[in-house]
């Protein structure tokens, strides 16, 4: 039998794993002074765009080891929910996706994207909003599998509006190392979640651990 977690175990989890999670001269043909005077404008475009990074990102990811358990090189060697275990930071959402009985399924699924809440991200929910949420397994699977995307997304494919498992979209917006996806799609809705330390690459998944929790369409 599942045990449905209780919010005071979501918070003693967050007090053990906290993330302080919380970087020309004047005689030029005419024609080459036109081609020169276009310059500036592809620059300018470039400088719009900035390159997607090709390894982990964001102040967030300062928190991780340099090696052992939750470091880069161990998260690449273990499966998602495994992984997400030893994240510093991710207890809540290791205790809800077990709670849900979805850690089988993220550790034997190829080929997903996770947006991993932080502890502080569950802590920030009043208990009137949480507490019946984790009493609700129905919806419990509902918000966790609302987290997952099928398919890897590097960070140059992370903005766009994607289908989760649960169904429904999530949409985000960004370049290069910023990305965040609107208030009106987390449970607060109150802010904007930010991605606070991105493109963590596990043996079946790239984990995106993000600053709020986000709630499935109605």
């Amino acid at each position: 039998m599942t045990r449905t977690p209780t919010r005071r175990a979501l918070l003693g989890a967050a007090a053990v794993l906290a993330l302080p999670l919380a970087g020309c001269g004047a005689d030029e043909p005419a024609d080459d002074v036109a081609a020169a005077s276009s310059a500036p404008a592809t620059t300018a475009a470039s400088a719009a765009a900035p390159p997607a990074p090709t390894g982990p990102f964001g102040a967030g990811c300062a928190a991780l080891p340099a090696e052992g358990p939750g470091s880069p090189a161990a998260l690449a060697a273990a499966p998602a929910a495994t992984a997400m275990s030893t994240i510093p930071g991710l207890t809540n959402t290791v205790v809800t996706v077990h709670a849900a009985a979805l850690a089988a399924s993220l550790d034997a699924t190829p080929d997903l994207t996770v947006l991993a809440p932080v502890n502080e991200a569950f802590a920030a929910v009043p208990p009137a909003t949480l507490d019946p949420l984790l009493a609700d397994t129905p919806r419990l699977t509902a918000l966790v599998t609302h987290h997952v995307i099928a398919g890897r997304l590097a960070p140059g494919e992370l903005a766009g509006t994607h289908t989760t498992l649960h169904g429904g979209q999530v949409t985000i917006d960004g370049a290069g190392e910023a990305y965040t996806i609107s208030a009106d799609q987390t449970l607060l809705g109150a802010a904007d979640a930010t991605v606070i330390c991105g493109n963590l690459p596990t043996l079946n998944a790239t984990v995106y651990v993000v600053d709020q929790v986000l709630t499935p369409p109605a």
